[in-house]
């Protein structure tokens, strides 16, 4: 490796580091976006732009005299998660940790505006998004109704994401749907509780809600056709029953997820149904909130095509390949593609990774300077010197 970017993986690894030790939830990347802010100053961008959405931050880089001008987006926020890792740079923050890698997300993007910066060899404008907030599936919208788009235009969009259980240096993404929508529901039945020695003398709803749980398998397996995607997953069933009282009163929680708003419209139709249904056996009352969180990642298949170009000039080739299916995950990102064209993709975090939002999980510096030099690849690809 040569010196000067031995120097900046080392520059990059501290920057890292310090991000992780100083985790801070969505909305509250006030010490996060300020170190960005600083480091991107100290560069020498031509304008940075902070408190836009929120906490976000956007750094505008020119060179030449070309006006067109892309987009390249990290987020900064971290998890609600106690880290249970012992390294020197674990969270200084309890409750909090980067157990999402938005920290090397955070760190790759500012190694890229570095290299930009000193090296430049390309033509228009780049704009650096760093943006809040994206677990909560806010932070993207937030900078867009704060005037993203009017205040910092751009005609296309890029970003990264790690991925544990791909290689360290694998580059996977795909054309059209790549990341999924994700509706969260909840589901409240109400009747009445009473002794457990006597349930003949009142309409519990325990008996109802776990009827109603296996019931919501059969949207997938039997409502929806085979040839859509569809996950639904009940997460938690609450109820106020205890030791020797039936419960009165359950709430059941869950998301979905889908890769077409009509595969979307049909999981909430059905739910609606089924549990209309259930609670009608059973003598009890339902009650459904269906709400929409993220929007479906939908890949532009010309842009995929020269992000896989500019990946294979930084990376082995042969670790640059198509991702095989779509992940039913979701991502923040999907919002900036509803306006403009643009690629997101994926660069293994190692085979032997601990799996994101996991408390043992920790972003693998070997992926640094890769996502660093893939973001500036595409910039040249895309911005190219006349």
């Amino acid at each position: 490796m040569p010196n000067d970017l031995n120097i900046l993986r080392q520059e990059m690894m501290a920057w890292r580091h310090h991000l992780h030790a100083h985790p801070e939830f969505g909305f509250e990347e006030t010490g996060t976006a300020a170190f960005v802010a600083a480091k991107l100053r100290e560069f020498g961008l031509d304008d940075v732009t902070e408190c836009v959405g929120g906490t976000g931050v956007v750094g505008m880089l020119k060179r030449g005299s070309g006006n067109r001008a892309i987009a390249l987006r990290a987020d900064m926020d971290a998890l609600r998660i106690t880290e249970r890792s012992e390294h020197a740079y674990r969270s200084r923050n309890p409750g909090l940790m980067h157990a999402c890698g938005h920290d090397g997300h955070t760190t790759m993007l500012l190694g890229a505006a570095k290299i930009l910066a000193e090296e430049g060899n390309f033509d228009g404008i780049v704009r650096f998004i760093f943006q809040p907030a994206e677990e909560w599936g806010k932070g993207a919208l937030a900078m867009l109704d704060d005037g993203l788009m009017q205040r910092f235009p751009f005609d296309e969009i890029y970003g990264l994401h790690n991925m544990p259980g791909l290689a360290v240096g694998r580059f996977e993404t795909r054309s059209g749907p790549f990341m999924s929508a994700e509706d969260n529901f909840e589901i409240v039945l109400r009747g009445l509780g009473g002794h457990a020695a006597r349930p003949h003398q009142g309409n519990e709803v325990l008996v109802a809600a776990c009827a109603l749980v296996t019931n919501l398998q059969t949207i997938v397996s039997r409502r929806l056709s085979p040839a859509d995607i569809g996950v639904v997953s009940v997460t938690e069933l609450v109820t106020d029953g205890t030791r020797n009282a039936l419960p009165g009163l359950a709430h059941i929680l869950g998301d979905a997820r889908s890769f077409r708003p009509e595969v979307s419209a049909s999981i909430e139709k059905q739910m609606r149904i089924i549990a209309e249904g259930t609670a009608l056996a059973h003598n009890v009352a339902a009650e459904v909130t269906y709400t929409r969180e993220f929007v479906p990642l939908m890949n532009d298949p010309v842009l995929v095509e020269e992000a896989f170009t500019a990946a294979r000039t930084i990376l082995n080739p042969d670790d640059v390949a198509v991702a095989n299916e779509p992940m039913t995950a979701s991502e923040d990102f999907a919002q900036f593609l509803a306006h403009v064209p643009g690629c997101f993709a994926f660069l293994g975090n190692g085979k032997e990774s601990a799996p994101l939002h996991n408390p043992n999980y920790d972003f693998n510096d070997d992926g640094l300077l890769r996502g660093a030099n893939f973001h500036a690849a595409i910039v040249r690809r895309r911005l190219p010197m006349a």
